[in-house]
């Protein structure tokens, strides 16, 4: 579907609350001096690409609900004009949880009790047709509407079962035995509220929307709605899901209109230095003032800006953070590196290893035996 005709016309075009407060635990040590969503993905920081998605379906007002490393997002993206946006900041003092964190941004919206107000998750990557979900809450009257995707496995999920007209009927934690999973449908991060709705969450206290909000007015006979949108979709919450996600956006299976260059193979940001022999593919990145060594080869990984890969090195599914270096002839393979860490030549790591910010790993400190 092309951008116009997904976008929703300025005069009726939701607010939107985006929660990009979480410490990304998950993603250390990526997060150690990042918050999650200005961790680049595509060239760009991931907050980047939501943003990006949500002015081109018509949205014009986000409030960013921020919280861990808070003083990073401004800086970067100021009032958002440059997206086309106005963005606001609302900070979280202590971690509020997304219920709180939805109802601390409530301050800055201008809708009012019977606005939809769009609340997104700032760790998915999706190809949600965000138009089509505002239409289904407002044809539908619902208080509350939910993004829901179909999963093969949703053993790790929330199951939302709903009825023949979309109605959700029950919130289900994490099934485990085959008679509970009555659904492959999971909640995929992302709502439309009715403004009221938002206003009756309690203020000044940690909330759960997903395990307080949503069970307690499904139980109260509020009208919650479901919109199954099985197009991309991914949680970044590990680094192997995040180095996925950012090889996708270049390959151009995940749509973005902020991957700033073509899609294909590699994306190479500006200043970056690729010697002769070198080979990039399967939606590698490599950031701006990075510099790729002779006869290196690299599948889609992420290296970021300032990193050095030396020649011979061969890096796969993996992510090198800013300003570190890989010696020559090393092998990573599914290994995150932090800021500024060395991993000297000729070592070998896999298997989701992740070296720390400014760590050093000595030459030929880990190697693999060719049976493992």
């Amino acid at each position: 579907m092309n951008q116009a005709n997904q976008a929703v016309p300025a005069s009726r075009a939701p607010e939107a609350i985006l929660l990009v407060g979480g410490k990304g635990t998950r993603l250390r040590p990526l997060t150690v001096r990042t918050p999650k969503p200005m961790v680049p993905a595509a060239g760009v920081p991931f907050l980047t690409h939501q943003l990006a998605r949500a002015r081109a379906a018509g949205v014009e007002h986000i409030v960013l609900a921020t919280s861990y490393l808070a003083e990073v997002f401004e800086p970067y993206f100021g009032d958002g004009s440059a997206l086309g946006l106005h963005l606001e900041y609302v900070t979280e003092e202590e971690p509020l949880g997304t219920g709180g964190a939805i109802r601390n941004a409530a301050a800055r919206l201008r809708s009012g009790p019977d606005d939809p107000v769009l609340v997104f998750n700032g760790d998915i990557l999706t190809g949600l047709d965000i138009p089509a979900l505002v239409d289904t809450h407002r044809t539908a009257g619902a208080d509350v509407s939910l993004h829901l995707t179909r999963v093969d496995d949703p053993r790790a999920y929330g199951l939302v079962p709903t009825d023949g007209t979309g109605r959700v009927t029950a919130f289900l934690e994490k099934p485990q035995t085959p008679e509970e999973i009555v659904t492959d449908q999971i909640n995929a991060g992302a709502y439309v509220f009715r403004r009221s709705v938002i206003d009756g969450i309690p203020d000044g206290r940690p909330v759960s929307v997903e395990r307080e909000t949503f069970p307690e007015l499904l139980a109260a006979g509020v009208h919650l709605q479901g919109m199954v949108d099985s197009t991309y979709w991914l949680d970044l919450g590990t680094p192997h899901a995040f180095v996925r996600g950012s090889a996708d956006l270049v390959l151009g299976r995940a749509p973005s209109p902020a991957v700033p260059g073509r899609r294909g193979e590699r994306l190479v940001l500006p200043s970056a230095r690729i010697a002769p022999g070198a080979k990039l593919y399967g939606g590698t990145v490599v950031g701006e003032g990075a510099r790729i060594g002779a006869d290196a080869r690299i599948d889609g990984s992420t290296v970021l800006p300032g990193a050095v890969v030396e020649p011979g090195a061969v890096v796969s599914e993996s992510l090198i953070g800013r300003g570190a270096r890989i010696g020559a002839r090393t092998v990573l393979s599914g290994v995150v590196v932090g800021d500024g860490a060395v991993v000297g030549e000729d070592n070998e790591l896999r298997h989701g290893a992740r070296v720390w910010c400014d760590a050093v790993l000595p030459a030929g400190a880990v190697r693999f035996s060719s049976d493992q």
